[in-house]
């Protein structure tokens, strides 16, 4: 059975010089990288407002206990002056947010919510219940606080509702050749499993999928594809779209065997399927991906990834 989805919801246009929200909705980040990212978000001309716990830690790895995480996320959303939300980091713990999250704050504030990771079922939950377009985008400690960590002209595309596309400059290769149009969807590959069997379980079936990962064996990749697969969370799938799968070899093995083991678990899907899209988890240059509108994947020649639609609108 195909995902029923409910009316899409896109917030409102972030040009430079809006106001942008930080806030730690899962592990706590390092000071010295955050003030790095702060920094490099105001010299992009954006005004910065801190989440209250930020910088909070709780151990063993949260950035404070769930309930202050919350809170501050509540607060991005629900503060007028916020345009834009981006988180410092993912780690681990933004799964204790999801049973309190308020969806119809949401719903009446609708923000870009940018990260991945951990972050994967928080977006794709807002997305699910409430139409929120969902932005794998880069955050503090891992992008904007390292050099060349963002691609800040398709941030600034995404977020001004240009078009966009992605190609082979942002790594994008043809692993099985063909055409699909239709939503893309998608994150974190182990997250999406992870939440496989739970009320905030993703509604992958029948999208243009998008999945990426970091340090996963191949046989961990395999694992995983195979449960979607018996779970039936690829029925319907149009196409596959993998990230850059930054680390996923093993020590001992080349690239070349994740792209086996990922044809050969998907032989039974006719699909094109696509690889190294350097969104999420990624060497260098993150590029921002928005999921939930339409887009065409081509990848009969040139590969190449279209937006059908803006991701907000002006």
């Amino acid at each position: 059975m195909l995902t029923k989805s409910v009316p899409l919801l896109k917030p409102r246009a972030v040009p430079p010089g809006s106001t942008l929200a930080v806030v730690s909705p899962a592990s706590y980040p390092q000071v010295e990288k955050v003030e790095r990212a702060i920094a490099v978000l105001e010299e992009q001309g954006y005004r910065v407002k801190r989440g209250r716990h930020l910088l909070s830690r709780l151990a063993p790895y949260f950035a404070g206990s769930a309930e202050d995480r919350l809170a501050d996320l509540h607060w991005a959303f629900a503060d007028p002056e916020v345009a834009g939300i981006i988180c410092s980091r993912g780690g681990y713990g933004s799964n204790y947010l999801l049973e309190g999250l308020d969806l119809e704050l949401v719903r009446a504030n609708p923000k870009p919510l940018l990260g991945y990771s951990d972050l994967t079922t928080v977006q794709t939950w807002l997305l699910d219940q409430v139409g929120l377009v969902s932005f794998q985008g880069p955050m503090l400690s891992g992008d904007f606080a390292r050099e060349e960590g963002v691609d800040h002209v398709i941030l600034n595309k995404v977020l001004s509702g240009e078009g966009v596309s992605y190609g082979a400059s942002e790594g994008l290769r043809t692993l099985r050749p063909g055409t699909a149009s239709g939503v893309l969807y998608g994150g974190c590959l182990s997250i999406l499993v992870a939440a496989m069997g739970t009320r905030f379980a993703p509604k992958t079936e029948g999208r243009l999928l998008f999945l990426e990962d970091v340090s996963a064996k191949p046989y961990q990749v395999d694992r995983m594809l195979r449960q979607m697969l018996l779970g039936g969370k690829l029925d319907g799938v149009i196409g596959i779209v993998f990230g850059e799968m930054l680390d996923c070899v093993s020590h001992a093995s080349e690239i070349a065997l994740l792209e086996d083991v990922i044809l050969r678990v998907l032989k039974g899907l006719d699909v094109p399927i696509a690889i190294g899209l350097r969104s999420g988890h990624v060497s260098h240059a993150n590029v921002t991906l928005p999921l939930g509108i339409r887009a065409e994947l081509n990848l009969e020649g040139e590969p190449l990834l279209q937006m059908q639609e803006p991701a907000v609108y002006a």
